[in-house]
């Protein structure tokens, strides 16, 4: 069949030009078009359940909240993971669904199953869905900050960067050369003098709390409604409210308790509809205009919203004088009790917002339409204030495909060169270049086809196989050229037919073999195979469309470039130079053919030893560009000692020249995706791109004894002096005299703090998937916190000890702080009242309560009812809190409630509705198996077997271990199945039960090599790494292959000539198909090797992954090339010579003294 479209594409030449036309325009189409992103999506599909229950207690939440929800959310079909999370006043559920499930579906169900769980849920709680994004939906973080500004210029002036002292009051102020690298400055972040007028700086009186409401009610609405935008989360400033500070000493005077009071303010602020009425012949609309401050948002409005509030209505005294609520009140503006907060570079607190993206979006078209907006919305900022981007995912995203885009450059530019020094023939060479950028724009026209964005994995992908895509071409155009060295009466297009048909067939099933080695690739479920699906993709569509480019293309293209005198291959001087090369060691071992053998066994054999000594991980580091310290710190901490922590911690990692500025947060952004209490901290470190500001470190190399003279080329290669590490950053490094240089983990060590430093993406997908932070965790199942802590703080102790172990910090379950009102029920009941009574105190007094809510324009805000502070500041004054009871009486709370200081839970998980306590554990090794190997033989020996172990309780280890467990088990299964599939594929090739062995062989041969390659360069085991070994597979059996195929074609060419008459002949074939067809042999391997090598160069993003992915590939090759070059003649020998010496029995004439060499 294949010889049959090699045929026909010959003499169809032109339909088939105008196809690949076709083919070009789509691939530079998709292009254009196809979504950019740094990575894959790796979240799962999850849908959150978000449920407000303000005031509450942890263990209130999880009890009347949480537990119904999770326990009704486990029926929810698909679903495979319920986790919850109780927080003061907050819960959150996460239902993580099977891979493949439609995240719209999902939500559908989880709505349905909301529905039958309503019922059981407190009165007022109504639980709403999260935003329909992923966990790597974080893709833009800014803040809102104020400072100085021209009064002059309020919308500010415009300065030439490369000019600094060059400021203009506009761009067309500015000369035409300069305007489009002008840069708007709105803010100064120091009083002086305006460049231009010289009057003084003014000094915006913006506070966090107005930066707030420009974020809620100006910037977020408009964001949100950018295209592909799921929510815009407001983070950190201070919510305005409304405080009414009732003195219950006042409410005791006029007889009233603090439910009048709500009950009144609620019935005061409300605008209402009489329909209309009819008047001299026009309608007049009927309005009764009641809210608070006039539903206007002019300046005045607040101002008017307390004068409304302080004239609210309580009811009359016996004489009829009216009691208004600034009788028994304080009323003023306040900030709303708040959970979270934001930081800025160290210099105090700031307002700002998260963009989340939509599940399925163009993170990169979304961010540009978000700064794109941004930009027009600065105009309404008012003066002084300005708008800084503190996260930028499109920075990392650009760097990512920019390092791929270079790397696929370079590879072809090198495949190009090894293709035309072989060659010796330009035109050859063009024919065999054009199928790497027409095959490449025909996988990027696959992607685009089936909706895959270009990132790091999709694009890498390709570049595996940019040294492939040719080998087709390569050995078609170098048989055509053996054919055109003895053309005889054919025509040209029939010397071509005839060369091309010969190997065809041979290659396309060898290449159909390679796109079949990374079927284990599909099987991989959760973050392993949403990270390596794209790239198994991609590579399938590169080597398969090169298949079809070299059927119905190259063949075409050959017969308008390939024509003239074409270089021999005993002429070209390189061949020369390899069979010179090579056939000594040929006729070697075929003379030692019995002991070369042993020797590729011993190879074989002495690689277990590296590869025992190979640590294993899941993934290697991504390297974001940005880093994220997420410290853990005391459960029960307040606000205010939070934020003093966190501008703490961002002033010395400002202090590093590495760090470019910081963004903090502690608690949580106003969004169900943000599931954090108070003492978590997150600061998002955005580094320096420029690494000429970066830190430099001597590096030990094994030529620094040498004279200068030896050492000054090799130092050009191998530098004494490089840039620091991110790792070396982080955890700092040792000098050659063994002086420690600190990191960030060294300097940033305070008391009470349990550091761990990540990156933003990769710990978002963590903490949303697996909920752990740190690259193991370990989760303590069971059904009461107190024991869970103390299992964890056994489990913490225990992991201390182990070396590698950097820091473990078991989250405390009952670290929090509580004052319990206990209710004396038979108390309660003496003075008339119910249990409810009291609580209704306690909840509004104390606590304190939003009654309704203000309208402002667009703006909303919130009126609070609450004790003044002072009488509930401490023990004492609330034990002396007021209670009416049915007969008009105050009473203090404590005579129907004991007052008592406790600790308790500061946030409760779940899994699967079962109680969780959660260990983070840093290790200082990229050996996350070995290390988790040692771990959990430890804890099983001294803690989890021991007696005294409770009953109904498990340990679980999580993390990036859970995931590669996980793939380990599927690769188990999966990559035996598809060797079998591969060698049924081979054998449907080549008819023959050897030859499908010997291709085989190619694989334990290419494993001495691969494994020796990576034990030198002292990578782990990890994902990339086995990928790489499954396509390293699908090589070797093209590699031998086409060996064989050579072989093949020399034995049945001295078969035809009548030559094969004894083992000498077969020899002589051997060495013929051996040493006389090294050119194509070499070049297949040369362009697959160092179409690879690029990959290996450089530190760029990404660039840890992809050298793992083809540091197998490299290393395998070499050792395959050379073990196939010497092994495969051997045993091609010994099966021939069965065959040899049957035709030297049946043809007894034949000379047999030349038999034994």
């Amino acid at each position: 069949m294949i010889a049959k479209l090699i045929e026909f594409s010959v003499k169809n030449k032109f339909l088939m030009l105008l196809l690949t036309g076709v083919l070009v325009l789509g691939g530079a189409y998709a292009i254009y078009t196809i979504p950019l992103d740094a990575i894959p999506d790796l979240s799962d599909v999850q849908v959150i359940v978000f449920t407000e229950f303000p005031g509450q207690a942890p263990q209130v939440v999880e009890d009347q909240v949480t537990y119904p929800l999770t326990t009704t959310m486990l029926a929810v079909p698909n679903a495979k993971t319920v986790r919850g999370y109780s927080f003061f006043g907050f819960s959150f559920v996460y239902i993580i669904f099977e891979d493949g499930t439609d995240i719209y579906w999902a939500r559908s169900r989880v709505l349905e199953y909301l529905s039958f769980v309503a019922n059981r849920l407190p009165p007022g709680v109504t639980p709403r869905l999260g935003p329909d994004a992923t966990g790597v939906g974080w893709v833009y973080e800014y803040s809102l900050y104020s400072g100085w500004y021209s009064p002059d210029h309020p919308a500010g002036l415009f300065q030439d960067p490369e000019q600094p002292e060059q400021w203009y009051a506009s761009v067309q102020d500015a000369p035409a050369t300069v305007r489009d690298r002008l840069l708007r400055v709105r803010v100064f972040d120091q009083p002086g003098k305006c460049p231009l007028s010289g009057k003084p700086l003014v000094r915006a009186n913006q506070d966090l709390s107005t930066l707030r409401s420009l974020q809620d009610w100006y910037l977020r609405y408009e964001l949100t409604a950018v295209e592909g935008v799921s929510e815009v989360a407001s983070v950190g400033g201070y919510v305005k409210q409304y405080q009414v500070e009732v003195d219950p000493d006042r409410l005791l005077a006029f007889h009233l308790s603090i439910q009048d009071v709500r009950r009144a303010i609620q019935r005061s602020n409300n605008d209402v509809g009489g329909r209309v009425i009819e008047i001299s012949e026009n309608e007049y609309m009927v309005r009764g205009l009641g809210y608070l401050g006039g539903g206007t948002s002019d300046p005045e409005t607040s101002q008017r919203a307390i004068d409304d509030l302080a004239h609210v209505s309580l009811g009359t005294t016996a004489e009829g004088t009216p009691i208004f609520l600034r009788e028994v009140a304080q009323i003023h503006l306040g900030p709303e009790l708040r959970r979270g907060l934001a930081e800025s570079d160290g210099k105090g607190e700031v307002a700002g917002g998260v963009v989340i993206m939509r599940f399925g979006e163009n993170a990169y078209e979304i961010i540009e339409n978000v700064k794109e907006k941004l930009d027009e919305l600065k105009v309404g900022l008012p003066p002084g204030v300005d708008i800084k981007t503190e996260y930028d995912r499109s920075a990392l995203i650009e760097r990512a495909v920019d390092t791929l885009k270079q790397k696929l450059l370079e590879e072809m530019i090198v495949v190009a060169l090894v293709i035309t020094i072989f060659l010796l023939h330009f035109r050859s060479s063009l024919v065999a270049i054009f199928v790497l950028p027409t095959g490449v724009m025909a996988a990027m026209l696959l992607m685009h086809g089936i909706g895959l964005t270009a990132n790091i994995m999709s694009l890498g992908g390709i570049a595996l196989a940019i040294g492939v895509m040719v080998d087709s071409a390569i050995i078609m155009i170098e048989n055509t050229h053996k054919h055109l060295e003895a053309p005889g009466d054919r025509s040209h297009a029939q010397i071509i037919i005839d060369a091309c048909s010969e190997v065809g067939p041979q290659l396309f099933f060898s290449l159909l073999v390679i796109t079949v080695s990374f079927v284990p690739i599909f099987s991989l479920t959760g973050q392993s195979g949403r990270l390596f699906r794209p790239l198994a993709f991609t590579n399938m569509f590169a080597i398969g469309s090169a298949a079809v480019l070299a059927v119905v293309m190259v063949p075409v293209l050959m017969e308008f470039f390939v024509r003239g005198r074409v270089p021999s291959e005993e002429r070209n001087p390189l061949s020369k130079l390899l069979m010179r090369i090579y056939e000594p060691l040929f006729w070697l071992g075929m003379r030692g053919r019995a002991f070369t053998i042993l020797v590729a066994i011993a190879l074989v054999a002495v690689t277990v030893w590296p590869f025992s000594q190979l640590g294993s991980e899941f993934m290697p580091p991504l390297e974001e560009g940005d880093l994220l310290y997420m410290p853990t710190t005391d459960p029960s901490i307040s606000i205010t000692k939070a934020r003093e922590l966190l501008q703490q911690t961002d002033k010395l990692i400002m202090t590093f020249p590495e760090v470019h500025h910081v963004f903090g947060k502690a608690g949580r952004a106003d969004t169900p995706t943000d599931p954090a209490g108070l003492s978590m901290l997150e600061t998002t470190i955005a580094l320096e791109h420029d690494k000429s500001k970066w830190r430099t470190r001597r590096v030990e190399r094994w030529f620094g004894g040498f004279p200068n003279w030896v050492k000054a080329p090799l130092a050009y290669f191998w530098p004494e002096e490089r840039t620091i590490t991110d790792d070396e950053l982080v955890y700092g490094w040792n000098k050659p005299d063994g002086t420690h240089v600190p990191g960030l983990d060294d300097v940033v060590k305070l008391p009470g703090v349990s550091n761990a430093w990540t990156m933003p993406i990769k710990t978002r997908i963590d903490m949303l998937s697996t909920g752990i932070k740190t690259p193991i965790g370990i989760k303590v199942i069971g059904d009461d916190l107190g024991t869970l802590a103390d299992l964890a703080e056994k489990i913490s102790a225990q992991l201390r000890t182990l070396p590698d172990t950097v820091s473990v910090f078991a989250e405390k379950t009952v670290g929090g702080k509580y004052i319990d009102f206990k209710i004396k029920r038979e108390e309660v009941a003496r003075y008339g009242m119910t249990v409810d009574d009291v609580q209704q105190v306690i909840l509004a007094a104390l606590g304190g309560t939003n009654v309704t809510t203000t309208v402002e324009g667009l703006e909303r805000y919130p009126v609070n009812v609450r004790y003044p502070r002072e009488l509930r500041d401490n023990l004492t004054t609330l034990r002396q809190t007021l209670i009416a009871t049915p007969t008009g009486a105050q009473i203090p709370i404590e005579q129907v409630a004991e007052l008592s200081v406790h600790t308790g839970p500061p946030v409760i998980r779940s899994e699967q509705a079962k109680l969780n306590a959660w260990i983070y554990v840093d290790v200082a090794t990229s050996d996350i198996g070995g290390y988790v190997r040692d771990a959990r033989a430890l804890i099983d020996d001294k803690i989890v077997s021991q007696p005294d172990f409770p009953t109904g309780y498990s340990v679980t280890w999580s993390g990036q271990y859970e995931y590669m467990q996980e793939a380990n088990q599927r690769l188990m299964v999966v990559v035996p199945i598809t060797l079998v599939i591969i060698i049924f594929l081979l054998y449907v090739s080549t008819r023959s039960v050897f030859r499908t062995l010997v291709i085989i062989m190619a694989v334990p041969f290419s494993l001495v090599g691969a494994i020796w390659f990576l034990y030198l360069l002292d990578f782990q085991l990890s994902l990339a790494v086995w990928v790489g070994l499954i396509a390293l597979a699908g090589l070797d059996a093209e590699t031998g292959a086409v060996m064989l195929l050579y072989l093949d074609i020399s034995f049945k060419k001295f078969v035809d000539q009548d030559r094969m008459r004894n083992l000498r002949d077969l020899e002589l074939a051997i060495h013929d198909g051996a040493v006389k067809r090294i050119r194509p042999k070499t070049m297949t391997v040369m362009a697959a090797l160092f179409g690879l090598v690029p990959i290996m160069i450089g530190a760029e993003t990404g660039a840890d992954t992809m050298k793992r992915l083809a540091a197998p590939m490299i290393g395998g090759l070499v050792t395959s090339f050379i073990m196939e070059l010497l092994i495969y003649p051997v045993i091609f020998y010994f099966y021939k010579s069965f065959e040899v010496r049957r035709r030297m029995r049946e043809e007894p004439g034949a000379d047999e003294t030349r038999a034994n060499v």
